[in-house]
């Protein structure tokens, strides 16, 4: 069987098995059972259900576990516990690293050193299940409200302190295998997750679903398309040039594999989207910016914006406190120009660098 041509089993992100466990634990601690199959909502509004794998329960904490699911992707993760206890605390809600989570001990991630190495779409999506719960216990009446006003309404609905301990065990061992070591988050691994859904990373069928959109856009007489690096900048970017959804072509790390079809099979325009960090890696020449398979050279970046400061960065963000949006802009313009003098100037290129919120900040070419 060739196992390229086959469609790739989907999986669950690490911070979406968190999130369902933390909700079973919940449900149980506030007087519900626990269910066998527990369902949550991710962020573009999915309704997974999850089988629990543990439960326990004490005089003052339930917890519930979940086993990671990653479908066909080779992630270090899968068949992992993901572990929630939970207890109640004072007002709101508080995230604790337990066994096998890592702590953020550098600058320039997106959680601040000193805090569990949970991101801010999974705590996101804990707070809502969380909310959830409540509501499915009777804890509160209050309908969930939009993600940005989960934290600030908690008191005010009516819901009871929480804090929430994420454990995986063996996730220290694990770690040692990922890039949290290198950068600054000890103890074990990250709770990771945008969308909750792992997209199963086959190379040869993902390249060819790129040259699939080309033909696709090509035949319908489009003459702008783009590629972006993730979900968040190719959504900034679609809305800021009013494509339609067949000019999105799904580039991931790929950019190489998007840009030599597209100099076969040529449309007038293209623009690149993407986070500062893999941009950065295009800029400097990489077109597969794949974490395993390039890196950023910070004492180069540091040349590239004239600041000495950025070669002793721990990550790209990190180099983007220190100088600010003329980094961004720096990265726009030595990626146009990378793309350019690799692929040919038939084609009219831009480059769109967008935050993690989705604002854009640095733009390059016409």
């Amino acid at each position: 069987m060739d196992h390229e041509k086959r469609d790739l089993r989907r999986g669950w992100t690490t911070g979406a098995c968190a999130t369902a466990a933390v909700k079973a634990a919940l449900l149980r601690l506030w007087g519900g059972a626990f269910p066998e199959t527990v369902t949550i909502t991710l962020p573009r509004g999915e309704r997974p259900g999850f089988a629990l794998a543990r439960s326990a329960r004490g005089s003052d904490w339930a917890e519930a576990g979940i086993v990671k699911d990653a479908g066909d992707d080779p992630d270090v993760t899968h068949g992992a516990l993901i572990l929630a206890r939970v207890r109640e605390s004072a007002a709101g809600v508080t995230f604790r690293a337990g066994a096998g989570v890592g702590t953020v001990t550098k600058p320039g991630l997106p959680i601040p050193p000193g805090e569990p190495a949970i991101n801010p779409v999974p705590r996101e999506m804990m707070l809502r299940a969380a909310w959830e719960a409540g509501l499915e216990t009777g804890r509160t009446a209050q309908p969930v409200p939009d993600v940005a006003g989960l934290a600030e309404s908690w008191v005010a609905a009516g819901l009871p302190g929480v804090e929430i301990t994420i454990s995986i065990p063996g996730g220290e061992k694990l770690a040692a295998k990922t890039w949290n070591p290198r950068l600054g988050i000890e103890g074990g691994l990250s709770v990771l997750g945008t969308t909750g859904i792992v997209r199963p990373f086959s190379c040869a069928a993902w390249i060819a679903s790129i040259h699939r959109g080309v033909d696709v856009a090509r035949a319908t007489g489009l003459s702008h398309v783009a590629g972006c690096t993730g979900a968040t900048s190719e959504r900034a970017v679609q809305a800021l040039y009013g494509l339609p959804d067949h000019a999105m072509l799904d580039m991931g790390d790929f950019a190489g594999g998007m840009l030599k079809y597209l100099a076969r099979h040529p449309v007038a325009r293209v623009t690149i989207g993407g986070g500062l960090a893999k941009l950065a890696k295009l800029a400097q020449g990489a077109i597969d910016l794949h974490s395993a398979r390039s890196q950023v050279d910070f004492a180069r970046l540091a040349e590239m914006v004239g600041d000495a400061r950025v070669a002793q960065a721990n990550t790209v963000l990190e180099a983007y406190g220190i100088v600010g949006e003329p980094l961004a802009k720096k990265v726009a313009e030595a990626a146009l120009e990378q793309v350019r003098a690799r692929f040919g100037a038939e084609i009219g290129y831009d480059v769109v660098v967008v935050d993690r919120e989705g604002a854009v900040i640095a733009r390059a070419g016409p």
